[in-house]
């Protein structure tokens, strides 16, 4: 099985790889009414840098049941290329999301003896310019040690975005998962962290957390904080970055869609890892990002633009 996957890899044509978990949200509403949508952090950002005109990968395992076949299925409505997916017979992975007055949501998960973590190690095609991995693709044996092995073994050019979109519900050694951040830390270009993430990170100093992954070796941290402003961090310097007031539906994939639109319009400005150190250009990238973010809450669940509804607001390069 595993020569099958490295057949793939070395003939796929991509330059995005999108590596994690694809699952299916249970979302439900204030009423407690339950409607299933198709998501899992990676799964929604490949999604959105494909829909933006990006070449995308999904590195990850789905269930051959009628779930797993959907979440294929959307991956390929939306260009993403499954030559890297991994089948098993495991049911789909399953998240509550439970919304609030706010259409926040907060997550329980359903992932023993499920689909999502069971990973084996697959070789990245050669053309792979961009590696993007989080969520619960840093917590869930095999997936996580998968993709930390990935990470290591990285070309040298290729630029790594880290999202650890951290889930305290589902990381029982708290400790081991710093010690695998501070791994990824240091060779990531560009790590998006939200508030809620700073403070698992370090709940006595929240603000020190961006400190810490910057002296790991994250090259730029990415600050989201829900309806307010996006902060770069580069070095020494910051810049904020203003977040577009829209009406939102629900907040489910907006730090996706902006995670992933960050990697799509760095790909399509053909930049790499050196541009990574001009923050002005990090922060041009993530005022296209919020503006994918922001459309996404005006939608029920995860539902980024695609580039043609972007227009004008959709501008890679210098």
């Amino acid at each position: 099985m595993r020569e099958r996957w490295e057949r793939c890899s070395s003939s796929l044509a991509c330059v995005i790889v999108v590596g994690g978990e694809a699952l299916v949200d249970l979302v439900i509403d204030t009423e407690g009414r339950v409607v299933a949508k198709l998501g899992g952090g990676p799964f929604n950002s490949a999604r959105a840098a494909a829909r933006l005109g990006s070449p995308v990968a999904f590195l990850g395992s789905l269930s051959r049941d009628r779930f797993g076949s959907s979440l294929r299925q959307m991956l390929l409505d939306d260009g993403v290329s499954d030559a890297l997916v991994q089948f098993t017979e495991l049911p789909t992975t399953l998240a509550a999301a439970e919304l609030d007055a706010d259409g926040s949501a907060s997550y329980r998960f359903y992932i023993t003896d499920t689909s999502a973590p069971w990973m084996h190690p697959v070789t990245l095609p050669t053309d792979c310019t961009v590696l993007h991995l989080g969520t619960l693709g840093m917590v869930l044996e095999p997936m996580a040690t998968v993709l930390e092995d990935t990470v290591r073994h990285v070309h040298d050019d290729t630029l790594v975005f880290l999202d650890p979109n951290c889930r305290p519900r589902v990381t029982r050694d708290r400790e081991g998962y710093l010690e695998r951040l501070e791994l990824l830390a240091g060779r990531s270009d560009m790590v998006k962290v939200s508030t809620d993430d700073l403070e698992f990170l370090d709940p006595t100093n929240p603000a020190g957390a961006i400190a810490t992954l910057l002296e790991q070796g994250a090259r730029c941290v990415l600050h989201t904080d829900g309806g307010r402003s996006v902060h770069v961090h580069v070095g020494g310097r910051s810049v904020e970055v203003a977040v577009p007031s829209v009406t939102v539906a629900d907040t489910i994939g907006a730090g996706d869609s902006f995670g992933g639109a960050m990697v799509a319009w760095w790909q399509q400005a053909g930049f790499g890892r050196a541009e990574v150190a001009d923050i002005e250009l990090v922060a041009k990238a993530a005022r296209d990002a919020v503006k994918v973010a922001a459309i996404n809450c005006t939608r029920v669940g995860a539902q980024p633009p695609t580039r043609v509804e972007m227009q004008s607001d959709w501008n890679p390069g210098r």
